[in-house]
């Protein structure tokens, strides 16, 4: 194990203690918070590294299944304690604000300053174009209940079951996603596109560290959703600006930050694919996942119905990215117009 990742997981250590102990000591909501996030950020960086190292002795395939199983790990803790504690409108919008920021400020952040340093970038353009399909059908299954509860159809008496129905085929969609990309179609996936990671960490060392980032991350995010409400109201944020933009970058920190790094090192295939698969891996498994899990927790029950905002938003965000990737090349000036069309998204719900 190198020194960098020894002194990262003692930072993560030190930083989950201190807000542990802040937690219990009930310090001021607004600094439980930012400790809660900072930890939250660090922990899942430990479970992206974990989950790398572990895959690259499997294969590419068996990176990718890993990666969608636990990329998200400590989003999904959030989101679960969040309904848990009867939060269904941030966990809303904290999903549909990781599609958003990954799709439109993350890209739009890749795209710029790849661009800037590297001049125009060309990346495959049938990965994303796969993708960018794959949310549009995301979108539309969104669409549906949200359209059936505003025209208040005769569908709108069940809405539980309908939410249900919709989940199971996006669970479906993505399965079949899985199996396409583990069989690597080359006309799809070129067989160079996957980079390989270097193993610096033994394989015991890695599961014992996975499976403590993960209790982590459950612990984190328990205290990060127990600070959120008290510093919502502290600082005067709504609920649904609090999940569209402080829960969802602090959830997806990891995933932005590498995205963002690939681009800088002119490998704009590589960073196209990591922005582009964490949205539809939110959009295809974590949304239905949880919506599902919600009958069973004991808290707020989730649904696919969204304000016509946050759908108009989710739309904005899945066309402007699909069309953006469907000519497999980017230029600076696309990444500025991504960034600007994310600052008046968040203005817009700035106010509730």
């Amino acid at each position: 194990m190198q020194k960098k990742d020894m002194i990262l997981l003692g930072v993560a250590a030190a930083a989950a203690a201190v807000t542990g102990f802040a937690t219990h000591a009930g310090l001021n909501a607004v600094v439980l918070f930012v400790l809660a996030a900072a930890s939250l950020v660090l922990v899942a960086m430990i479970v992206g590294k974990a989950t790398e190292q572990l895959g690259s002795r499997m294969g590419p395939a068996a990176t990718g299944v890993l990666q969608s199983a636990l990329g998200n790990l400590p989003e999904l803790f959030v989101c679960i304690f969040a309904l848990r504690a009867g939060l269904d409108t941030v966990v809303k919008a904290a999903l549909v604000g990781s599609i958003l920021g990954n799709s439109v400020l993350v890209f739009g952040m890749a795209i710029l300053f790849g661009g800037l340093k590297n001049g125009r970038q060309y990346f495959h353009s049938e990965p994303p174009k796969m993708n960018a399909i794959l949310m549009i059908l995301a979108f539309a299954a969104m669409a549906v209940p949200t359209l059936t509860f505003y025209l208040h159809t005769p569908a709108e008496e069940h809405l539980n079951k309908l939410d249900i129905i919709v989940a199971i085929v996006l669970l479906c969609v993505f399965g079949a996603y899985l199996t396409f990309s583990i069989k690597g179609d080359k006309s799809v996936i070129p067989s160079d596109e996957t980079e390989k990671c270097e193993t610096s960490w033994s394989l015991p060392v890695t599961l014992i560290i996975l499976a403590a980032s993960g209790i982590g991350a459950a612990f984190v995010s328990d205290w990060f959703v127990k600070a959120l409400t008290p510093a919502m109201d502290s600082l005067g944020i709504n609920d649904v600006f609090a999940g569209l933009i402080v829960v969802a970058i602090a959830g997806n920190a990891i995933e932005n930050l590498v995205g963002i790094q690939l681009a800088l090192k002119n490998k704009a295939d590589y960073a196209v694919s990591v922005i582009m698969n964490s949205s539809l891996q939110i959009a295809l498994v974590l949304y239905p996942l949880l919506i599902i899990l919600s009958f069973f927790l004991g808290g707020a029950i989730l649904s696919f119905v969204l304000s016509p905002l946050l759908l108009a938003a989710l739309a904005l965000s899945v066309l402007v990215s699909a069309f953006i990737v469907f000519d497999g090349e980017s230029i600076w000036l696309e990444g500025v117009a991504l960034i600007g069309l994310y600052i008046i998204i968040a203005t817009a719900f700035w106010w509730g």
